[in-house]
């Protein structure tokens, strides 16, 4: 036994294990005052949290995209900031910029920072792909790295620090499709659809009476952190990680080893980041979130309709899963 997962027998670590299975519960309880249903993408939404990761949120208008990260946002008792991408929109913006301000005392005037909505701990990029390339890219210091620079100056991001990004996938008019170097940094592309015929009848019920809902703060931003940290820590067998390896490898088409499949349909395959996920999480449970936005279909499949779901399909039939105890 490594003395890695010796640490993790603590009684410390253990009851921060215990703490972290108690606050999915307790967050889910306080989310479930106003969000009905959707299981799987709250599932995937506290994950990202928990893991401390950046994730896409799609579906098309209506479906309490933006209301579901407000809501978690409550809950943890974060700061909370939307930004509606929009095609003026400029990254500083987002980031914030230098201004000058005369000191009263003084007259003197000097450039001051004033900061941008980015500094937040949970920041909404609503619609992220109506706004260039340009702004877009504002995002990718602070997602990656937890901090931005400005006018060759640094500042970092108070911890926890996440982003969630939405996308429509219909009224594409007007749109710019996110750069593969962003969209790798997303954890997650987490696809909500519509409910079934019950729940959508009780949100119908629910939002057209009086709604008094207050929540109860669970976990703080603090655990949070604590949480990313433990679960960084967890081992993962060398079965589970040479899976995820593979998983990732074999979606590139010039692998020589590829499926026909993928080397007919798939311009660019998952990057390093896909397996490093995957080896955080139950890998066969959470492929298609976190392959589907990285795997990249050529011309050909796009004219034909096959999509990068269907990829992932081919991926999990065609690599071989450890036989080993995960």
């Amino acid at each position: 036994m490594s003395e890695e997962k010796l640490a993790l027998e603590s009684a410390d670590d253990v009851a921060l294990a215990d703490k972290l299975k108690n606050g999915k519960e307790q967050i889910l309880a306080e989310v479930r005052k106003l969000i009905i249903g959707q299981e799987d993408v709250m599932e995937q939404v506290l994950l990202s949290l928990f893991v401390g990761g950046n994730s896409i949120i799609t579906g098309v208008p209506g479906l309490a995209k933006t209301m579901i990260i407000h809501t978690v946002a409550q809950v943890l008792d974060l700061k909370f900031r939307r930004i509606q991408f929009t095609p003026d929109l400029m990254p500083s913006d987002i980031t914030g910029t230098d201004i000058i301000q005369e000191d009263p005392a003084t007259g003197r005037r000097e450039m001051v920072f004033m900061p941008g909505p980015i500094f937040s701990n949970i920041v909404l990029a609503d619609e992220i792909n109506r706004t260039p390339p340009k702004t877009q890219s504002a995002l990718l210091e602070a997602m990656q790295e937890h901090r931005v620079t400005i006018q060759g100056r640094t500042y970092e991001l108070e911890e926890p620090f996440f982003v969630f990004a939405t996308q429509n996938p219909i009224e594409l008019e007007g749109t710019y499709p996110l750069p593969e170097a962003q969209l790798d940094r997303f954890m997650y592309d987490i696809i909500i659809g519509y409910l079934p015929e019950d729940q959508e009848l009780e949100v119908v019920r629910s939002t057209t009476a009086v709604q008094d809902v207050h929540f109860t703060p669970t976990v703080t931003g603090k655990e949070l952190v604590a949480f990313q940290r433990l679960v960084r820590r967890v081992p993962v067998s060398e079965a589970v990680m040479r899976y995820a390896v593979n998983l990732a490898r074999l979606s590139r088409p010039g692998e020589k080893d590829a499926s026909e499949f993928v080397k007919k349909w798939v311009e660019y395959g998952a990057s390093v980041r896909a397996a490093q996920y995957l080896s955080l999480e139950d890998v066969r449970a959470f492929a298609y979130p976190v392959f589907r936005h990285r795997i990249l279909t050529n011309f050909h499949a796009q004219s034909e309709k096959v999509t990068s779901t269907q990829v992932v399909d081919d991926l999990l039939s065609s690599v071989a899963v450890p036989q080993s105890r995960m």
